[in-house]
């Protein structure tokens, strides 16, 4: 800050203190004023409002102590419930100006009035006069005792011992339409009422459609008489169309070598069913008829009417080993998995008896045949159950290396492996030999 000469403030300034320069005492030149500290507009000071002070007569006040005096409040009944009562009370008086005229000493207090309604209520649903209206009490009783939820219970107990009247709960009342207890249980009636859905049946078809499904259940030995249960409400166990293994083999006396296959619906007949040596001779025929026509269908057919036969004379053998592995080998050679796979799901049981066979060569068709589907699980129990001496076997070790070269990626050797498949393995190598050459074809474009 800049200094005056002699430092000293010039004579035509005021005083910071607020007193005349001339000298004389007097007020000061200008008044102070506060500084505002916001941009609200002051507000004007309102008047405060007194409270309008309501003077309730003596009766009344004594009768509220006496109303919150009680020393023991009876279950169910608590004090928010005693002072909503007292203030409907209250003010009944006071908008009908009877508070002075109510003689408030003899007045009953509100836990006796809180009593009185409820016995009230409880005594209605129980003569049932009312009819219709014991909902409209029940919902009246919930709603007075709504506050007191926990204690519910033991003031309703309480309730019944101090009445006179006996007390029957809401939910035990007989409606209109029968008891509670009665439409909630069920009755073990099953078979009444299976017989009415029977009966139902019956009478909604018309009488030609039902004679159809007679027919139809006589024909397929549905039932023994046509007045039997409905097929469609018994059992499937009950009577099995197909043969009973445990009755025993069926001795066939059937001499025709040329036989269709027909499924089974029924116990087949010794008549329609051919001997072993009758078996042995279609075998031959069938297999003489592969070479000269090479008719795949009748082939099939043949195949699996043989395979019947052997099934139901129970004949496992070296001849039902030789059945199982010619149909195999022609439905690989025509690419139909499906016979196949059945043909080597029998071979793998009948190889565990040892009655004979090539178990080398359709093992190593399994594993061919897991590398096609590409089933790992299957692929590691065949391994696993490879012996030192299986591995040795000219058709398992050419599956094994084939397996070997697609591990490790190695196409030339896999492709040699197909040119050189023994038996019947090179139809089985056709069936993925084009998936294995495109993934060959993008190796070779990565590299």
């Amino acid at each position: 800050m800049a200094s005056w000469p002699n430092g000293s403030l010039p004579c035509s300034l005021p005083s910071l203190s607020g007193a005349r320069t001339d000298g004389s005492s007097g007020n000061p030149s200008y008044t102070p004023v506060d500084a505002r500290r916001t941009l609200a507009r002051p507000e004007a000071a309102q008047p405060a409002t007194q409270p309008v002070k309501i003077h309730w007569p003596p009766s009344v006040r004594e009768y509220v102590g006496r109303a919150f005096a009680v020393e023991r409040t009876p279950p169910g009944i608590d004090k928010a419930q005693i002072a909503a009562k007292l203030k409907d009370i209250i003010t009944e008086a006071a908008e009908n100006g009877s508070l002075e005229s109510i003689d408030w000493e003899k007045y009953p207090l509100p836990v006796e009035l809180i009593q009185q309604e409820r016995a009230a209520v409880v005594r209605s649903i129980s003569s049932g006069k009312n009819g219709g209206n014991n909902d409209n009490h029940r919902a009246k009783l919930v709603n007075m005792s709504s506050a007191s939820a926990k204690k519910r219970k033991s003031s309703d107990v309480e309730m019944a011992e101090s009445s006179s009247t006996p007390i029957i709960p809401p939910w035990n009342l007989k409606p209109a339409n029968g008891n509670l207890a009665d439409r909630m249980s069920y009755p073990d009636k099953a078979t009444d009422k299976r017989q009415k859905k029977t009966d139902q049946f019956r009478a909604d078809f018309a009488p030609s459609k039902l004679t159809d499904l007679e027919k139809r259940r006589q024909r397929f030995n549905l039932g023994d008489s046509a007045g039997g249960p409905s097929p469609y409400l018994s059992s499937p166990r009950d009577k099995s169309p197909l043969p009973d293994a445990t009755k025993g083999p069926v001795v066939g006396t059937c001499q025709v070598l040329e036989k269709n296959y027909f499924r089974l619906t029924a116990e087949p007949k010794p008549e329609t069913v051919r001997p072993l040596p009758v078996l042995q001779k279609a075998l031959q025929m069938i297999i003489k008829d592969w070479c000269s026509r090479h008719n795949y269908g009748y082939i099939c057919d043949q195949f699996k009417s043989l395979r019947q036969d052997l099934t139901v004379q129970h004949i496992k053998n070296e001849f039902t080993v030789k059945v199982y592995e010619a149909h195999a080998r022609i439905a690989l050679e025509k690419g139909d998995m499906g016979e196949y796979n059945q043909c080597q799901t029998q071979l793998r049981a009948l190889y565990k008896q040892k009655l004979g066979g090539c178990p080398g060569e359709f093992t190593a068709y399994r594993i061919l045949y897991f590398i096609y589907t590409a089933n790992r699980s299957g692929m590691n129990d065949v391994l696993a159950g490879l012996t030192t001496q299986d591995k040795q076997h000219a058709a398992i070790k050419h599956a094994l290396d084939t397996r070997a070269a697609l591990a490790t990626a190695n196409f030339h050797r896999f492709f040699k492996m197909f040119n050189t498949a023994p038996n019947m393995g090179a139809y089985l190598m056709d069936m993925f030999v084009d998936r294995e050459r495109l993934a060959a074809l993008a190796v070779l474009c990565k590299a």
